[in-house]
Parts: structure tokens; sequence; C-alpha cells
């Protein structure tokens, strides 16, 4: 594994935010944005805020390419969309035990869909 990758891994046990980056599909843009995730051996975890209705989950759709930042150390990643809704209820609750139930339900207004970026 790479060393930003190495860092970065080791940055993600520690913080509850990240910097995710998205190609525009649209605009053909970079698209920085901060969002909460959850972090499971290898995989990470991303949940739209909007579920499928998100605009940086749109994007990733039509380009999986997605950059993950924290505080500085950053690498390059493929998005793997999930829209089974077994996968999505399993990352439902890995939020809701990192960040706590009423804040997901708080801050999130749609369970559909989910994103998995493979780190290893």
């Amino acid at each position: 594994m790479p060393s930003s990758k190495k860092t970065l891994k080791e940055r993600l046990s520690r913080y509850r935010q990240i910097k995710i980056s998205v190609i525009g599909r649209k605009s053909g843009q970079k698209i920085s944005i901060p969002v909460w995730f959850a972090l499971e051996g290898e995989k990470l975890y991303l949940l739209p805020v909007q579920g499928s209705d998100t605009q940086w989950h749109k994007n990733v759709l039509k380009n999986p390419s997605i950059r993950i930042e924290a505080r500085s150390v950053e690498a390059e990643f493929r998005a793997m969309p999930l829209s089974d809704a077994k996968a999505v209820k399993s990352v439902v609750e890995t939020f809701r035990e990192k960040y706590g139930a009423k804040d997901v339900k708080k801050y999130y207004s749609k369970f559909d869909v989910a994103v998995s970026v493979e780190l290893g």
C-alpha cells in the first residue's frame, strides 16, 4: 500500500469527518465536500445525506473516481455505489453506532443508497 494510503487509513481511524472530491457529471469540475464516514477494516463507507438525490452521489454514478482527504493527506480511489437494501441498511447501522442514531436521523433524510470505497 503506498504511504499516502497507509497514512490516510491511520488518520481515518481518528477522525469524524473527511473531505471527498468527485468530478461533476455536467461541469467536469472537481467538487469537494465534507462528509461523515464509517470505516470497517479495509472498507470506507459513505452515506449520501439525501440518498440517491444527493448531487455527489449522482456524480459518482457517472464517474466512480473519488479522492478522499483527511487533514491534508489524500489519495484517489474507486467508489462502488451500493443500492442493495440489506447492504445500505448495514451502512446506516454502522453510521448510527459511530455518530449516534439521533444525529443520523437529524442530518440524513433518505436511506436508499450508500457508497463503498476499498482502501487496500
